[in-house]
């Protein structure tokens, strides 16, 4: 099965990536474990990839499109691949069709864990830190003992700046500005699916689980 996991930041993609690749044993391929991977090998790709990232320059589409290529030659891709992070713009979706008709491969769905803004804020903004260890806690999934008290060390908690209410809403409305034109397209073609990422994170890969059953 030939997948891409899509999801704005705190819909808990990250979980599910994790269960998907336990059950159906693909690879998870985040765009940066591709590059990571490809400067490893030294591949000629990677290395022009490393030259740009150095001068903290966006790696060209080029490079990036001939990184996956190189990343979904690999003998575990042969039973698929679950794609986190690539394509994230229309030009590198139409590059990745072009790629996968050229390997006589071609995708299943792109799975897309929907979660509501104001729900994806309050999650995001529970989170808090303790200055001193660096544990980390969150108001409703793993609340300190003491509220507002860090476990380990007595520490009070703090709110990072990243963590807070109009720096969240700012960062995942730049997100979905950069998100939707990717929606719209896969739905075009018809290979979007859309889960319920709001309810328990069981429930949310049961409904995967339920719709890659069709697959198997």
């Amino acid at each position: 099965m030939n997948l891409i996991l899509m999801g704005l930041p705190g819909a808990g993609k990250g979980t599910q990536a994790e269960k998907i690749v336990e059950k159906y044993q693909i690879p998870h391929i985040s765009t940066g474990d591709m590059f990571r991977l490809a400067i490893k090998e030294g591949t000629e790709l990677g290395t022009k990839a490393k030259s740009f990232m150095d001068q903290g320059e966006l790696v060209p589409d080029e490079v990036t499109i001939g990184i996956v290529r190189e990343r979904l030659s690999k003998d575990d891709c042969e039973k698929g691949f679950l794609l986190d992070g690539f394509p994230r713009t229309i030009a590198q979706a139409k590059a990745l069709d072009d790629l996968l008709m050229d390997m006589s491969k071609s995708l299943d769905y792109v799975l897309h864990v929907d979660v509501p803004m104001e729900q994806l804020v309050e999650r995001l903004t529970g989170r808090r830190i303790c200055p001193t260890c660096g544990a980390t806690y969150h108001n409703e999934f793993n609340p300190p003992e003491q509220e507002g008290v860090c476990d380990k060390d007595g520490s009070a908690l703090i709110q990072r700046k990243d963590d807070q209410p109009e720096t969240v809403s700012k960062r995942l409305e730049v997100n979905l500005e950069q998100t939707q034109p990717m929606l719209d397209y896969y739905r075009d073609k018809g290979y979007l699916v859309s889960i319920n990422g709001s309810q328990e994170i069981d429930k949310v890969f049961q409904d995967i689980d339920d719709k890659l059953g069709d697959l198997v």
